[in-house]
């Protein structure tokens, strides 16, 4: 993994956990090295519905599924979907069949029909959608994903209900996690092809994955990397080792932002992704995460784990472009440094 100089930190508030409208932008091709930022806490765009009723008239024999792929900026599944409504006419009678002939002269018209809205999410905003992934800003305090029989509202159910309003048959696929009490970008893939795809090729398709992370006490090295073996116990907690022992390797290169007595502000750039790496890491560096009890943290810190995924940098599996995702760091990470400025 090829490691970026840090860009500037960003001063914008964190994400809320009330319910939020969903803000993103479906697209199937960008122009290369495309970089996307979360929206401003509260901004608010809304979903596209079903197109205005438009009438066409058809010039070339055609079957009316491929006729309506060329006319309408809609995915098969939505175009699928609203001839199974009944939104479609032909010559002014509904038509559902796919491959219904069409004939130079007909007249097809589509009928408005509001479609269905997703709920409000909850503590998460999409920052990018297309056919293949969909790229999230998660809050503190969601899950990522849960167990069948733990009920509790994660991003993972979130994000299948908003794609199955366009089409029941649709689902979504974990690519990787966040912890609960961990901020930032998350990746979903919406195939099943796609998610292998991205998995079996993780190291060498993402870039850059950056977190900005609020530690205990003055770190004095400007920046250095940790390298060691994380194997979990029989208490679901993670240990470091400088020696195998059937662990796995974990990488994490650091960089110190800011540094006062109580806490320091570093970048964190992962060279493996393991469970809890960089809390382990923190730990073993003498520093540990702030509110992070359960990995050696004194105090409570801000009110929350200071951990956030600020960047995640990487090539479209469908594409093959180069995307860019970015989340402002919360305001809560940078008041410990502001001391001449309100808290």
């Amino acid at each position: 993994m090829r490691k970026k100089q840090a860009p500037h930190l960003s001063t914008e508030d964190g994400y809320s956990t009330r319910p939020q409208a969903q803000s993103h932008a479906k697209s199937h091709k960008k122009s290369k090295g495309s970089t996307f930022s979360a929206p401003r806490p509260n901004s608010k765009k809304t979903g596209s519905s079903v197109d205005s009723p438009k009438a066409y008239v058809v010039e070339e024999s055609s079957e009316l599924l491929a006729y309506l792929l060329t006319h309408l900026s809609k995915s098969r599944n939505a175009i699928k979907s609203m001839l199974a409504r009944g939104q479609i006419l032909v010559n002014g009678k509904v038509v559902t069949a796919y491959n219904y002939a069409l004939k130079p002269g007909m007249r097809i018209s589509i009928i408005s029909e509001k479609k269905e809205e997703a709920p409000p999410l909850l503590g998460l905003a999409i920052l990018y959608e297309d056919n293949d992934i969909i790229v999230v800003h998660k809050d503190s305090g969601l899950l990522s994903v849960a167990s069948d029989k733990e009920q509790e509202v994660t991003a993972y159910r979130q994000l299948m209900t908003h794609v199955r309003v366009e089409h029941p048959s649709n689902r979504i696929f974990i690519v990787h996690r966040l912890d609960r009490d961990t901020s930032g970008v998350m990746l979903f893939a919406k195939r099943e092809e796609i998610q292998k795809a991205l998995q079996d090729t993780w190291r060498d398709t993402v870039e850059e994955r950056t977190y900005i992370a609020l530690v205990e006490g003055k770190v004095k090295q400007s920046q250095g990397t940790i390298t060691s073996y994380l194997k979990e116990s029989k208490t679901l907690k993670m240990y470091s080792s400088p020696y195998p022992n059937n662990g796995q390797k974990a990488i994490t290169h650091f960089k110190t932002l800011e540094a006062e007595s109580e806490y320091s502000l570093l970048e964190v750039q992962l060279e493996t992704g393991r469970k809890n790496q960089i809390r382990v890491h923190m730990e073993e560096l003498g520093h540990p995460v702030a509110g992070d009890k359960k990995y050696g943290a004194r105090s409570r810190g801000i009110g929350r784990l200071g951990l956030h995924a600020k960047v995640l940098a990487f090539t479209h599996p469908g594409t093959g472009e180069l995307m860019r995702f970015e989340s402002p760091v919360p305001k809560g990470f940078l008041r410990p440094f502001q001391k001449n400025q309100p808290k």
